[in-house]
């Protein structure tokens, strides 16, 4: 009873874990910390830095000599001619012990080349994680934003719900007191029925932005939230004035550049590697060695240790390799390693030319947003206006309730379309932000 009674206590603790958890509100920071610690690509990238990290140390060990130790006893068990036409039953015991070192002198500095081309794949999968850990916190903000945008649409379909709703109750004392006809409570609830249909929609597109960070994030969808920061009016000063700056410093900083740079020195290590090919090949080697030998047939042979200070030996060997004709193998290598070299540079101004055209692009929808934006701003001002001089109208009588409706319609659809444009322009600068190398997040 007692265990069942700790297992309860356990499993509720847990219980009230888990919901305290997913009742935390996430912060932007949050969420791209998380995604940055928990995203698989991630994950394995660093992987791939470990093992890019165990390759440059495998690569300079092949600076330094090999050793080696051996051993070994054999035994020889049954019929030995001694001599001709004389066989005997003979039982012998051979042991052996050595060591033996070698290294290499000269191969085509290919052990140089590969040291260097090691560090350089550390180098390189380096520069992809920081790329892809960018990608990932952009996705992040960009989902955020989505998030932020739904909800200020809920909240204005929220309003609008509201204000319908005492439209009605307006419209219903009108008609008893006889001033208004009927007719308008039938329109005044169709228009409350088409704003509680509103409010689904800006929920589940809110819900629908939630679950999309949720998923980005990897995280259970169930009690998520995320803090609702307040994304100020933006201005002008946003809005770079050139994108002269924006593109000098990306095309000298970004990291699709460098890799770019970094794999065109990848693929010349490789020709030179190639090449190696061609050049002799010097190894030193040396050894020491010593072993002792005994058998059933006679009874004079030394001891066994004294057998091995005996027989002990130094082997020094020079090797020398030349490479006269390789079957075309050499000469094939060099050929497509320096076909890689041009398709490397290739790249590069493949990469520049990606990354020129996206802040081309991003520059220009920078600017774009900007005037919707200002142009949301006075269409909304103007709506509004508009609006309140047909409430005016419309209860002293001289407006129907249809145009008051197309009033307000109007008038939802400009915030709309100011919400829209505001973050619309917030992500576009935070674009311009990335390429600028600036952080994502406002602290």
């Amino acid at each position: 009873m007692m265990q069942l009674k700790k297992r309860m206590l356990i499993g509720l603790c847990f219980a009230s874990m888990a919901v305290f958890s997913q009742q935390k509100k996430w912060s932007l920071q949050d969420c791209v910390t998380h995604a940055l610690d928990n995203n698989i690509t991630v994950k394995r990238t660093e992987n791939q830095l470990l093992i890019d990290e165990q390759d440059v140390v495998a690569a300079k060990g092949q600076f330094l000599p090999s050793l080696s130790a051996s051993a070994s006893h054999s035994v020889s068990l049954g019929q030995t001619e001694l001599f001709t036409g004389s066989f005997v039953n003979r039982t012998s015991h051979s042991t052996s012990f050595g060591v033996g070192s070698s290294a290499t002198v000269f191969n085509g500095f290919r052990i140089k080349n590969s040291y260097e081309l090691s560090k350089l794949n550390l180098e390189t999968t380096n520069l992809e994680l920081s790329k892809i850990k960018d990608d990932i916190s952009l996705n992040v903000v960009d989902a955020y934003l989505r998030v932020l945008f739904n909800k200020e649409n809920l909240e204005i379909a929220q309003v609008q719900y509201e204000f319908s709703l005492k439209q009605l109750d307006q419209v219903k004392g009108l008609v008893d007191a006889g001033v208004q006809p009927r007719a308008n409570i039938y329109d005044a609830e169709a228009t409350l029925s088409r704003d509680s249909q509103n409010v689904t929609v800006a929920e589940n597109n809110y819900n629908l932005a939630l679950l999309s960070l949720s998923q980005l994030l990897q995280v259970p969808f169930e009690g998520f939230n995320v803090e609702m920061i307040a994304v100020d009016t933006p201005s002008e000063a946003l809005l770079y004035k050139t994108v002269t700056p924006v593109l000098n410093h990306a095309l000298s900083n970004r990291q699709e550049i460098t890799l770019a740079e970094r794999n065109i020195e990848k693929a010349s290590l490789g020709t030179e590697i190639s090449k190696s090919g061609y050049y002799p090949s010097v190894s030193l080697s040396y050894g020491f060695g010593t072993s002792a030998f005994y058998s059933n047939l006679t009874d004079n042979e030394s001891e066994f240790l004294s057998q091995l200070n005996d027989n002990k030996g130094h082997r020094f060997s020079l090797n020398l390799n030349i490479p006269i004709f390789s079957k075309f193998q050499n000469k094939t290598a060099v050929a497509k390693a320096k076909i890689q070299e041009k398709n490397r540079q290739l790249d590069l101004e493949q990469a520049k030319l990606t990354v020129e055209s996206n802040i081309q692009r991003a520059f220009t929808d920078a600017q774009a947003a900007f005037k919707a934006f200002e142009a949301a701003k006075k269409s909304l001002a103007s709506q509004e206006l508009a609006f309140n001089n047909s409430k005016e109208r419309y209860n002293i009588g001289s407006m129907t309730a249809y145009e008051l409706e197309q009033a307000r319609v109007a008038l939802i659809n400009a915030q709309s379309s100011l919400i829209n444009a505001k973050y619309d322009f917030v992500f576009k600068t935070k674009v311009l932000d990335f390429y600028m190398g600036k952080t994502l997040i406002a602290h």
